[in-house]
């Protein structure tokens, strides 16, 4: 299955390859192709790296932001200072988990760079440019989603859970190592979730889905929708969702327009090309 995708890579770079012989087909050697992907991994793994040590150097000052949900959703600092540590070294621990995945975030816009420009290695200028504006795009719909889940739905959710094990006469203990993985998928997850418009802009733009197809879906694409929302909204009560949904659907929405005008623009720039053949 890997050789399979890594492949379709291959064949991928292919087409977009300057290594072309007067027949256009591709020359170069498949152990090139190879040696890219070597160096491309090497360097993923460096900005990987260099990113999460800088986060790790920096892990008091990370924990001090991981607590602020609790602070949001308890002001007294009841809930903060309930949370416990039940292992020697989880102090460790959870700051590589911190390192870990605030690198990712980190390097992420580096990392979609570096495979980009493995897949398509023979890109001009401005689509290099225009490469860096969708990932700059995209990171900033990633923050986006993921502050939201930060100031809201982490501390709402924190919040939910706590005032229900005290209306069950129940002591809650938390520690701190279920605290780190529920903050995390809440954060990533919704993060992740607000990457849905771009992700149907690229495919726009490349052809694969068009106004007809996604306007055609919406009742399906909003049923997915709130649906994911559901699986990353672990409270139950339905503003969460709806908070948490509404956003993904405005966007969703917005596409749909966009998509429209692209291929609007689209079907006049052939128009006009029609008309300069045949004036020409």
């Amino acid at each position: 299955m890997l050789f399979n995708i890594f492949q379709k890579l291959i064949n991928l770079r292919k087409k977009h390859d300057e290594s072309r012989d007067e027949h256009g087909d591709v020359v170069k050697p498949f152990l090139d192709h190879m040696e890219d992907l070597r160096w491309t991994i090497i360097k993923c793994v460096l900005v990987l790296a260099v990113a999460m040590i800088a986060a790790f150097w920096n892990r008091s000052e990370l924990m001090h932001l991981l607590k602020y949900p609790l602070d949001i959703a308890d002001p007294t600092g009841t809930i903060s200072k309930t949370i416990r540590s039940d292992t020697i070294i989880e102090s460790f621990t959870i700051s590589l988990k911190l390192a870990f995945y605030v690198g990712i975030i980190m390097s992420l816009p580096a990392l979609l760079y570096l495979i980009a420009d493995f897949v398509l290695p023979a890109l001009t200028k401005k689509e290099k440019r225009a490469l860096t504006i969708g990932f700059s795009v995209g990171s900033v719909f990633f923050l986006a989603g993921a502050a939201a889940s930060y100031f809201y739905l982490v501390p709402h959710t924190i919040s939910f859970f706590w005032g229900d094990a005290i209306g069950m006469d129940l002591n809650p203990l938390w520690t701190w190592k279920s605290y780190v993985s529920i903050f995390t998928w809440l954060t990533l997850g919704f993060g992740l979730m607000c990457e849905v418009p771009l992700v149907i802009l690229l495919l726009a733009s490349i052809g694969i889905v068009n106004y007809k197809f996604l306007s055609s879906t919406r009742s399906y694409a909003i049923t997915i929708i709130f649906f994911l929302a559901a699986i990353v909204a672990p409270s139950p009560d339905p503003m969460t969702l709806v908070a948490l949904a509404i956003p993904i659907v405005a966007m969703y929405e917005g596409c749909i327009w966009i998509t429209w005008g692209m291929e609007s623009r689209r079907r006049k720039r052939k128009k006009n090309d029609v008309v300069d053949e045949l004036i020409g």
